[in-house]
C-alpha cells in the first residue's frame, strides 16, 4: 500500500470512527448535511491540510493552557486570538461559519462534560476560558 493510499484510509478511519462515536448525536444537532459536509472536508483533506488542521488544535490547546496559567482574562488579547485560532480551526471542517453556531459549541465545551475532560486534560479551566473568549470575541 501506498503513503497515498495508507492517509486514505487513515482519513476513513477517522470519519468512520467518529460516526460511530458522535454520530447519532451530531446529526440530530446539526443535522445531515453539516455532518456530511465535515466528513467530506476531512476526506478531501491532503496531507498538509491535515497537518496544518492537528496544529491548529494543538496551538489552541497549549494557548489555552498559557493563558490560563497566566490568569488572563478571555475578554483580552489571549483570548481574542484563542477564538481567531479556534474559529480557523473549525473553518477547516465546517461548511459554513457563523458567530452563533460557534457560541452554541463553546457553551456545549462546559456543558458536556466530554468537551470539558478533552479540554482540561491537563490543566483545569481551559474549557471555561475558550467558551468565555468566544461568547465574547466570536464574529
Amino acid at each position: 500500500m501506498s503513503d497515498t493510499e495508507k492517509f486514505e484510509a487513515f482519513k476513513h478511519k477517522i470519519v468512520w470512527e467518529n460516526e460511530a462515536r458522535y454520530g447519532a448525536e451530531v446529526r440530530a444537532k446539526y443535522g445531515d448535511g453539516q455532518a456530511d459536509a465535515a466528513n467530506a472536508a476531512v476526506l478531501a483533506m491532503t496531507e498538509a491540510d491535515y497537518e496544518r488542521f492537528e496544529a491548529l488544535k494543538d496551538e489552541v490547546q497549549r494557548a489555552l493552557e498559557d493563558a490560563v496559567r497566566a490568569g488572563d482574562d478571555p475578554k483580552g488579547p489571549p483570548g481574542e486570538r484563542i477564538v481567531r485560532l479556534h474559529k480557523t480551526w473549525l473553518g477547516m471542517t465546517w461548511r459554513d461559519y457563523t458567530a452563533q453556531a460557534h457560541r452554541a459549541l463553546a457553551a456545549g465545551y462546559t456543558a458536556d462534560e466530554r468537551f470539558t475532560a478533552y479540554y482540561d486534560r491537563k490543566l483545569a479551566g481551559c474549557a471555561q476560558f475558550l467558551c468565555d473568549a468566544v461568547q465574547y470575541w466570536a464574529r
